[in-house]
């Protein structure tokens, strides 16, 4: 890293020392987990308990979390990159007074950013979110640059699975290279979709009993489960905030009660490497 390189994190480090602003980013190993719903109702419910919001689509190139609100962007982040507008031009007003700051629609571009237009992003998202209270990562799945570089960008990593064996493989190699590339050590689960807790706990302590094994310098947090509901491709259709249709449904209080343990909570570092601001403890890294 160059001395001006180290100077600009050690600046923007002093920046947010005091500041209370959690960066979380929710990601899987496969899509089609039930990720993105998790992040706009999460979203809704923080927003619900006097939390200020704004969720960052960062599935770039590939637009998901307007659509699922039933929003209808004008401009996105391709436009933010280019110098064609700011971030406060694109920002999104969704329901509970959720932000959305929407991703670019089939923009191949978007998908493998250079490190100037990372940079850039993080910038202007510092800029921003001084007044927030949650900036929430959407990020695609997968292990793509793009993927690992807003998780290791984030103060908190929250992961997504299902029962399948194919979403705790792919998850788990998100973990690893999240690990070995970023050196990320700690990581949240939530485990959606589930009959019952004592399955989704089932679940937990298979796929930590293979990162114990082999990831040995890795934590992974049993964060919460997610119970199974017929209403939720229901909600889809109608591009609404599940909560919003359905608040007293088994699945809305789980996510209300995942969204007061997270609400509640008072960052504590489990790492010098916590301490950081978030887009400096990445920005510098080789992608």
């Amino acid at each position: 890293m160059s001395s001006q390189a180290t100077t600009l994190k050690r600046m923007a480090y002093e920046k947010m020392r005091g500041s209370s602003l959690r960066v979380l980013a929710v990601s899987s190993g496969k899509g089609g987990v039930g990720k993105t719903n998790f992040v706009a109702n999460l979203a809704y419910a923080l927003s619900k308990r006097g939390e200020k919001v704004l969720v960052v689509d960062a599935d770039l190139g590939l637009n998901n979390i307007d659509i699922l609100l039933g929003l209808a962007p004008k401009k996105h982040i391709g436009h933010l990159l280019s110098g064609e507008a700011t971030v406060e031009d694109i920002i999104l007003h969704g329901p509970a007074d959720i932000n959305i700051l929407p991703a670019g629609d089939g923009l191949q571009e978007l998908t493998q950013l250079p490190p100037e237009k990372k940079i850039l992003l993080m910038d202007e998202l510092d800029r921003v979110s001084q007044g927030y209270d949650f900036l929430i990562f959407d990020t695609g799945a997968g292990i793509s640059n793009n993927v690992t570089y807003f998780c290791s960008a984030a103060h908190e990593t929250i992961l997504i699975a299902t029962t399948e064996p194919t979403s705790l493989t792919d998850v788990y190699a998100l973990m690893k290279t999240l690990h070995l590339k970023h050196a990320q050590k700690h990581f949240r689960m939530v485990i959606n979709s589930v009959s019952s807790e004592r399955e989704a706990q089932g679940v937990y302590s298979n796929l930590t009993a293979v990162t114990d094994r082999f990831l040995k310098d890795i934590s992974v947090e049993y964060l919460g489960y997610i119970l199974h509901d017929a209403n939720v491709p229901k909600a889809v259709r109608q591009q609404k905030a599940f909560l919003e249709l359905y608040p007293f449904s088994k699945f809305s209080v789980c996510i209300n009660e995942l969204s007061e343990k997270i609400s509640k909570e008072k960052p504590s570092p489990l790492s010098s490497e916590r301490d950081q601001p978030y887009f400096w403890r990445s920005a510098f890294q080789v992608q």
